[in-house]
């Protein structure tokens, strides 16, 4: 069995039925029906047949996602070809790595931006004989670039799939904290343990509708809003863009859809401001509603029926309070779900006082990704879930997960000695993530092993616990912990600027203080003991030494394009404390 055969099953199975959808500016989506899907799958292998691609060889994709991601997923692999994937937003040095790293004989871009940085480059890989383009060029094709309409005209017969289930099906780059990325080689069998088991604990059919707007060069969309619907009989809608996202949920009204946790805290901080900004009234119906939706949430969690005026309740709740969130979301979604990042509890139990699931999972590159899940039938807030069938979990003694399954990568691209770093000699694959598994069988991550700051009395401290209790409040959006080797902790922290603002120049709360200029704002006495009060009062479960002692209010978000956080919007933790050494050294004065 290989991704190839399972993807015929589906379009002999499910043949008209929309496989996925997207809309062309200024329009409306479109479907694409399974028997299409595969015509123009089956078109664009025999094309690249016919530019010379064999059995594993590598073709990239430096694409935003589109049908045409799909096509030359599933045509590259027909080919026998190893998929390369890469993020859009990656620089032309960045896709030039790869490129060499990979030795990729081919790369499909999706438009004339990606094209330049591709052009840009040509010349430093020696092993890139052709550039496909998704989009049509105006003007005259640059020499040895072709699109990829031209590339489907029928060419012959092609070359049948000798691919088998060990054969690697594509090698993804990790996004990486520090260093340069290493080339993840997937197989086919890594990939189908992985959708089996996901179809297995979760129910996606023919009737399914998923928004996917995550990067399909992120191993957790590739499965999850790739494979695992199209295998199903689901219908895939790409996002325009993700600052179309709210408004293609409305369009689309998906079932299920995936996401990392930054999208739910941004609609819950928005939820919020809506409700502080309205009436009194408003306000107290709100928090009506949300404690009603979590008394409810608390009964089903306990596994027991809400009483009969607890529904009843929660039904006037519903109308009143939750009907706006729902119809925002389409107003047919069964449930999201999370990964990529850890998901702040708090924000999980608020979805769910509001009738919203969002099950979270764990996993990573090297493990295809899914090594444990919360699904419909059982889950539990603030863990992962429990490790999935097939899949062993073990933690290590200095409480590092291992893994061990057919769900561990075949290695590390051209790299034995990284790999040999990271799967030992039983098979088991080191996570690098430091958790526990609970008395019910339920993973909880604590940090990542190389984030755990040790402070100059000796004092563990993982930083990802405490960051996520302060995003939840409504003027923090983003914080990074510092501290090692230092005496006590202290924080990057930046603002929810529009929030804070609003409080500032509230005379009844700020004391009416000036924002025109950002940098004297953020500066000001009473700021600066409002965040200290914020830190305080969400930190009281914590130890003495995990308290957060001084900070810094920075002016600009942490972002990709600064190189501070990774494709994924994890932190680049290396990469900011040596931009912000400064201020960090500015909160540690006896050190200096």
């Amino acid at each position: 069995m290989t991704l190839i055969s399972m993807f015929e099953d589906s379009i002999q199975h499910y043949g008209s039925k929309p496989a996925l959808a997207s809309k062309p500016k200024g329009g409306t989506y479109e479907d694409i029906s399974y028997t299409a899907l595969g015509e123009s799958v089956d078109a664009f292998s025999k094309g690249l047949n016919a530019l010379g691609v064999e059995k594993d060889d590598r073709v990239a994709i430096l694409s935003e996602n589109r049908p045409e991601w799909a096509i030359t997923d599933f045509g590259s692999l027909k080919t026998g070809a190893v998929t390369v994937p890469m993020f859009s937003t990656l620089t032309a040095a960045q896709v030039g790595y790869i490129l060499n790293d990979s030795g990729a004989k081919v790369i499909c871009v999706s438009t004339e931006k990606q094209l330049e940085k591709c052009l840009s480059i040509r010349d430093k890989i020696p092993t890139l004989e052709q550039i496909i383009i998704f989009d049509s060029i105006e003007g005259e094709t640059p020499e040895g670039v072709i699109e990829f309409e031209r590339v489907c005209e029928p060419t012959g017969e092609g070359t049948d799939n000798i691919t088998s289930e060990d054969d690697i099906a594509t090698i993804i780059y990790t996004s990486g904290t520090t260093g340069n990325p290493k080339g993840v080689m997937l197989t086919h069998a890594n990939f189908i343990s992985n959708v089996q088991v996901c179809k297995s604990l979760i129910d996606v059919s023919e009737t399914d509708v998923l928004l996917s707007f995550l990067p399909l060069s992120h191993v957790f969309e590739r499965l999850g809003g790739h494979y695992v619907p199209l295998f199903s009989g689901a219908k895939i809608a790409y996002a325009e863009s993700t600052f179309t996202v709210a408004q293609n949920m409305q369009e689309v009204a998906p079932t299920v859809m995936l996401s990392v946790p930054r999208l739910y805290e941004t609609m819950h901080d928005r939820i919020l401001r809506a409700v502080q900004e309205g009436s009194s009234l408003k306000q107290k119906i709100f928090h009506w509603g949300v404690s009603v939706g979590s008394s409810v949430s608390a009964a089903i969690q306990q596994g027991k029926n809400p009483s009969a005026i607890l529904r009843l309740q929660q039904n006037i709740a519903d109308k009143l309070v939750f009907a706006k969130l729902k119809a925002a979301t389409g107003g047919r979604l069964r449930f999201f779900v999370s990964g990529g990042a850890a998901l702040p509890q708090a924000i999980a139990e608020f979805f769910h006082a509001a009738g919203i699931l969002i099950l979270e999972g764990y996993g990573l590159t090297e493990t295809s990704p899914v090594i444990s899940m919360n699904y419909p039938e059982k889950w539990k807030f603030g863990t992962v879930g429990a490790p999935v069938p097939g899949v062993e979990v073990r933690i290590a003694e200095d409480g590092e997960i291992l893994t061990r399954g057919p769900h561990v990568m075949k290695g590390y691209f051209n790299n034995e000695a990284a790999t040999a770093e990271v799967i030992d000699g039983e098979g088991w694959f080191h996570t690098g993530d430091i958790g526990i598994i609970d008395a019910d069988g339920f993973v909880k991550i604590t940090d990542r092993k190389k984030n755990i700051i040790v402070l100059s009395n000796g004092k563990n401290v993982a930083p990802q616990p405490i960051e996520s209790e302060l995003v939840q409040s409504p003027f923090i959006s983003q914080i990074m912990l510092v501290g090692n080797e230092r005496k006590n902790l202290a924080a990057l922290i930046v603002p929810n600027f529009d929030a804070l603002k609003a409080w500032a120049s509230d005379s009844d709360t700020g004391g009416g203080i000036d924002t025109a200029d950002l940098s004297t704002m953020l500066q000001a006495r009473e700021v600066q003991q409002h965040i200290q009060s914020e830190i305080r009062s969400r930190l009281t479960d914590f130890a003495d030494f995990e308290q957060v002692r001084r900070f810094v209010l920075l002016e600009k978000e942490f972002s990709q394009e600064a190189d501070e956080m990774t494709p994924t919007l994890k932190l680049k933790r290396n990469v900011i404390i040596e931009r912000y050494s400064d201020k960090i050294e500015q909160m540690y004065p006896e050190d200096s």
